[in-house]
C-alpha cells in the first residue's frame, strides 16, 4: 500500500521516447479498458502509447502500469489488483469513503485520479469542490463500483441467481474481444473499440448526472431548507417543480442534512398542472411508506373524496395509500397536515 497523497510529477518522457502506459495482452476486461482510456484524458498520458504485454521487462519501461505485474503502488505508478497481498477497497485508501468492495485496476485508477478527471470533464463546475466531490461519489457508486465488483467476483447478493445479466458494460466489453475462431485477430484494435464504448459511456454519465441529476438535488436541497414555512414539524417538502427526488432525499439523510425519517410526504405540481402528495419510502428498497395516507381516503376519487375528507378540489387516493392528487396546491398541502393530523390523534 502507498500513502494517499499525490506523488510529485514524474518526469514522463525519457531521452525524448513516447509516454507508455503498460497494461496485459490477450482477453481484455472492461476494468483495464476504463483504466487506460481514464488515464488518457490526462494531459501527462493524452498521448500516451498503450502497451499490452505480460513481459516484465518491457513493462517495467512503461511510465505507468495497470491491471498486471503484480504491485500496487501508487508512488510508483503500479496499479495491478490481483496479488494475493492486495486487499485495497475505496475505503482503505480513502477513508473518508464508504465503499468496502475490492478494488479492480479501474478503481484504482478513479481513486487517485478520479478528481483531477471529473475536473477537467466538469468545464466551469470543474472548479467547484462540492459539485466535483459529489460528482466523484455518484460516479463511483453509480459506474465505477459496478465494474469494481464483477471484476473481483463480487456477488451482487447471497444464494443462487434466478437469472443471468449479460448486458452490463463489463459484458460488453467481453464480447468486444477477437472470438477464438477469429482468424485475423487484432486485439488492440479491439481494446481501442472498447475504449471508445466505454469513454462514452464513462463520459456520458458525467454529463447527465451535471445536467439532470445535480439540479434536482439542488432543488430538494432547497426545498428541506423551506420545510419550516410549509408546517412547524418540517415533515412536508414541497418541490418548485418536479423532479427526481428520493435519491436525493435519503442520501442527504445519510449526510446528516435533515434528520433521518423526519420527511413523511413530497408535494409537486404534475403535467397536468395538478398537485401530488406522494409518500416517502420508510426506505430505499421497499414499498412500505414512513407514513401512509389516510386509510379512510384510499381508493376514493373526485368528488366522493372531496366530501370525505372535507378538501375541494381532491382528485384522488391510490388505493396502496402512497399517492393522492388535487387541484391545487393549497388543497394537496391540507391533505398532507390532516394526515398528520390523523397519526397525532391516533398518538
Amino acid at each position: 500500500m502507498t500513502s494517499e497523497s499525490e506523488p510529485p510529477q514524474k518526469k514522463m518522457c525519457l531521452n525524448g521516447e513516447k509516454v507508455k502506459i503498460g497494461t496485459h495482452n490477450g482477453t481484455f476486461h472492461c476494468d483495464e479498458v476504463l483504466a487506460c482510456y481514464l488515464l488518457k484524458l490526462l494531459p501527462k498520458y493524452k498521448d500516451a502509447e498503450i502497451v499490452r504485454t505480460r513481459d516484465t521487462e518491457v513493462l517495467n519501461t512503461c511510465d505507468i502500469v495497470v491491471d498486471v505485474g503484480g504491485v500496487y503502488d501508487h508512488d510508483k505508478n503500479r496499479y495491478d489488483h490481483h496479488q494475493r497481498s492486495f486487499s485495497g477497497t475505496m475505503n482503505s485508501i480513502r477513508p473518508d469513503k464508504p465503499w468496502t468492495t475490492k478494488l479492480s485496476s479501474a478503481g484504482l485508477v478513479y481513486c487517485h485520479y478520479g478528481e483531477e478527471i471529473l475536473k477537467l470533464l466538469l468545464g466551469e463546475d470543474g472548479g467547484n469542490e462540492k459539485i466535483v466531490s459529489v460528482i466523484y461519489d455518484k460516479v463511483y457508486e453509480k459506474f465505477v463500483h459496478e465494474i469494481d465488483a464483477i471484476d473481483n467476483g463480487v456477488d451482487q447478493f447471497d444464494g443462487e441467481a434466478r437469472y443471468h445479466i449479460s448486458t452490463n458494460i463489463s459484458s460488453r466489453v467481453g464480447h468486444l474481444n477477437p472470438s477464438w475462431n477469429e482468424k485475423k485477430k487484432n486485439e488492440n484494435k479491439s481494446f481501442e473499440v472498447a475504449m471508445a464504448m466505454v469513454g462514452k459511456e464513462f463520459e456520458d454519465r458525467i454529463h447527465g448526472y451535471v445536467a439532470s441529476w445535480l439540479p434536482a438535488r439542488d432543488i430538494v436541497v432547497k426545498a428541506i431548507k423551506q420545510r419550516h414555512q410549509i408546517s412547524d414539524q418540517g415533515q412536508i417538502l414541497v418541490l418548485d417543480q418536479y423532479c427526481p427526488w428520493k435519491e436525493h432525499l435519503f442520501t442527504l439523510e445519510d449526510e446528516e442534512f435533515v434528520p433521518n425519517g423526519e420527511i413523511k410526504y413530497v408535494l409537486y405540481e404534475d403535467n397536468a398542472q395538478k398537485w401530488r402528495i406522494q409518500c416517502v419510502p420508510a426506505g430505499r428498497n421497499t414499498f412500505e411508506n414512513r407514513l401512509s395516507i389516510l386509510a379512510e381516503w384510499r381508493g376514493l376519487r373526485d368528488e366522493e373524496l372531496s366530501k370525505l375528507s372535507g378538501i375541494p378540489g381532491c382528485v384522488f387516493v391510490h388505493a396502496s395509500g402512497f399517492i393522492g392528487g388535487n387541484a391545487t396546491k393549497d388543497g394537496v398541502l391540507q391533505m398532507a397536515m390532516k394526515c398528520l393530523e390523523g397519526k397525532m390523534e391516533k398518538m
